[in-house]
């Protein structure tokens, strides 16, 4: 009786391929230091003294931060980025996207199976001579069918870890597109805040210019009274117009940007322009006190940071892929099923055939292409670990800018309201001076001018201060953390 001993080489293969795939070839990945301050150069603005750099990070913002601002009409617009933005769908998409290349990445560590039936029918020659071999690989002539039902399986062992580093590639790059999803959605909550806050400095603008033309119109009146009573003359009177008319203008020209800015809203909530429009609210709110957490704690509150640091990751995998390729592929390949000329016999055992074998796969010459791979990978990462870095530095840049846009408008801002203050008593002396004719017209003019001028700029920093607080809670990275990076 003859020994079989055909399966030993094989069951040797799979032992040995298993054992082999805890190899991973390649640097593991650890992530390389930021340049990270031990704290802000920037002092907060006198209204946040009360606040500190927050640590623990149990003060920082979290969620929805607009809701600081205590704005109900801001709330329910910024409800609506998450859900209409295209843009941010856009993201949503691409984040999907990218979960599905992590599933498509893990298939690779199983076998493959296939079926392939079919149905064949040849007719083979019948004028070849004894031993001749047809065409269709049959020592008959006539017309035959053949019925097959063939099963196979191929599985590429991951001795040197190759289809590993994929899948961790292929998550890396899937987290930092959730983190990619979520710049996206600060950015366009803050673009929709900024937007929000100047549309209501423009309507501050227009009330202020509202009063400032009604207030014109009764001095135009005083000064055509007195120039009735000969008091005034006819320069005064066109002075007089020509300051109303000048206001008016302005009141006017507010109404373009004011427009712009619905639209821009409109869009950003994923609505057409002609679908929405808000009431004029004149912005009279202050920036809240914002909580800033160590410059450590930047590092995982900036969504844009981390998809820099898990692209990083993703790229330090592909150089161990480029360098499993200088080692040899072991892949396992097994076919069986059931042939036969007739249907009837098909599901009969002697109809059963297989094959089954391991397989070894080495590039031996390949005049550098695996070499460039590698180099080419290897130059990837360190790209990558600039843009991390110049992200890291950026981040840092957006806080100490706005911090310090914050501190000084606040007092430019107190400064302003000083200003408005001394302009309207000026004015006030001028106007009884004026009526007294003890001051001329242009006096008046100037009084006029210099406490509209103040105002406007009053109601312009304030509009800036509330913009630098948006952008400033955007810098820390609104209410995100890197524990909602998705694990999987």
């Amino acid at each position: 009786m003859r020994r079989r001993g055909g399966g030993l080489p094989i069951r040797v293969a799979l032992c040995g391929a298993i054992v082999l795939s805890a190899c991973r070839v390649g640097p593991n990945y650890k992530t390389p230091p930021a340049p990270v301050p031990p704290a802000f150069k920037e002092p907060p603005p006198e209204s946040f003294k009360e606040w500190k750099q927050a640590h623990p990070a149990d003060d920082v913002i979290r969620g929805k931060w607009w809701e600081i601002y205590h704005d109900p009409a801001l709330n329910a617009l910024e409800e609506q980025v998450n859900i209409s933005n295209q843009n941010v769908l856009a993201a949503e998409a691409s984040y999907r996207q990218a979960l599905a290349a992590i599933r498509v990445a893990r298939s690779a560590l199983g076998p493959t199976f296939t079926a392939t039936p079919g149905i064949s029918a040849a007719h083979g020659s019948s004028n070849l001579g004894a031993g001749q071999v047809s065409s269709v690989s049959t020592l008959r002539s006539g017309t035959f069918t053949t019925y097959t039902l063939p099963f196979g399986l191929s599985w590429t062992t991951d001795i040197w870890g190759s289809i590993r580093r994929g899948i961790t590639a292929a998550r890396a790059t899937a987290q930092a597109s959730a983190a990619g999803l979520e710049s996206a959605r600060l950015a366009y909550q803050s673009m929709l805040a900024e937007d929000y806050f100047e549309m209501r400095g423009l309507d501050a603008q227009q009330a202020q210019l509202s009063k400032t033309v009604a207030d014109y119109r009764e001095f135009l009146q005083l000064t055509q009274y007195r120039y009735q009573s000969g008091i005034a003359s006819e320069a005064d009177i066109a002075a007089a117009k020509t300051q109303l008319d000048s206001a008016e203008a302005s009141l006017i020209d507010t109404g373009v940007a004011r427009a712009q800015y619905e639209h821009a809203i409109a869009v950003l909530t994923g609505r057409p322009p002609a679908e929405y429009s808000a009431e004029a609210s004149p912005l009279n709110a202050t920036p809240p006190p914002v909580p800033v957490a160590l410059p450590s704690e930047l590092l995982e509150r900036r969504p844009d940071i981390a998809a820099a640091e898990r692209n990083m990751a993703a790229a330090n995998e592909q150089i161990g892929i480029a360098k499993a390729a200088y080692f040899p592929s072991i892949s396992l390949s097994a076919s069986a099923g059931l042939e036969s000329s007739s249907i009837l016999n098909l599901l009969n055992w002697p109809s059963h055939f297989w094959s089954v074998g391991p397989q070894a796969a080495e590039t031996l010459l390949d005049f550098g292409r695996r070499a460039g791979a590698v180099q080419e990978a290897q130059s990837a990462y360190e790209a990558a670990v600039a843009n991390y870095r110049q992200t890291v530095l950026t981040a840092f840049q957006g806080v100490e800018d706005n911090l310090a846009a914050l501190r000084i408008l606040e007092q430019e801002y107190a400064k302003d309201q000083q200003t408005i203050a001394d302009a309207r008593e000026s004015l006030r002396v001028t106007m009884e001076q004026y009526q007294a004719g003890t001051a001329n017209y242009l006096q008046v003019l100037t009084a006029q001018t210099a406490l509209l001028s103040s105002q406007t700029s009053a109601i312009a920093v304030l509009t800036r201060r509330m913009s630098a607080s948006v952008l400033l809670i955007q810098a820390l990275g609104g209410g995100w953390s890197t524990s909602e990076l998705p694990k999987e």
